[in-house]
């Protein structure tokens, strides 16, 4: 079985093989002095949860790609704006979220492409098995997009429940929710069209 099918879909242990993402709030400084070893440092720990995060809203590969690179241009270039929190994850989704809709708006105006519409066979850089792809490409079309970005959040990024609600802004019992009824659907539409 595959990891992202049995991390996603059968919820089993798994997670011993996820990391803890911990990003000290003084990296941004070091960014914002133009050190690129920083930046380097910044976007080798937080590529994969940034693309995740993305591509729960845009739901298309080439997308999701062209908007975390523009993601890490912005936030190299406004490092010097960032205020210690406690929540740099928070800052970098705002970033993120922000260039997504604005990604969105203007494929809407050009109207070149339908914004649901999944290119180039789900050929994503993070997750290569074709019953992934097929797990990923069914819950980015049934779920909703907080279930959706939950879910990639915690099975892609390794991501806790706690972390996720405190950079999304969410009540924990809120995220739980969520994940458990994304999780459900989820399961329920792979079993009905016999994935499982």
């Amino acid at each position: 079985m595959n990891l992202f099918l049995s991390m996603v879909v059968l919820n089993n242990a798994g997670s011993d093989e996820k990391q803890k993402l911990n990003i000290d709030e003084a990296i941004f400084i070091r960014i914002a002095e133009n050190d690129m070893a920083a930046f380097e440092e910044f976007y080798r720990l937080t590529e994969r949860t940034v693309y995740a995060f993305v591509l729960s809203t845009l739901k298309n590969h080439d997308d999701a790609l062209d908007v975390v690179q523009d993601t890490y241009l912005k936030i190299r270039a406004a490092a010097h704006l960032y205020k210690p929190m406690g929540k740099p994850m928070a800052w970098v989704f705002t970033i993120a979220r922000n260039l997504s809709i604005s990604k969105i708006r203007n494929k809407q105006k050009n109207d070149s492409i339908e914004i649901n519409d999944i290119e180039n066979d789900l050929k994503f850089s993070y997750v290569t098995d074709q019953e992934d792809q097929l797990v990923l490409q069914t819950a980015l079309k049934i779920l909703s997009s907080e279930e959706t970005e939950i879910i990639l959040l915690h099975a892609i990024s390794g991501f806790t429940h706690r972390e996720i609600a405190k950079n999304l802004d969410m009540k924990l019992s809120t995220v739980l929710s969520k994940y458990h009824r994304g999780l459900k659907k989820l399961k329920k539409y792979l079993i009905e069209q016999e994935v499982l």
